[in-house]
């Protein structure tokens, strides 16, 4: 392997690493938002639920 190619490959793993840090933290906020949704849904339904019972 020559020292451009090394060079070249090095660039390349960085980036990888870079990117797969990103893909991971949105991953998280992702779930995040969706165990957020899930909860908030959840007390609108009992919210509107006891109020229909009323």
């Amino acid at each position: 392997m020559e020292v451009s190619e090394a060079k070249r490959l090095k660039a390349l793993e960085d980036e990888n690493a870079r990117l797969k840090t990103l893909l991971s933290e949105q991953m998280l906020d992702a779930a995040h938002s969706a165990s957020f949704s899930q909860k908030m849904y959840g007390r609108l339904v009992g919210a509107r639920g006891r109020d229909i019972a009323k």
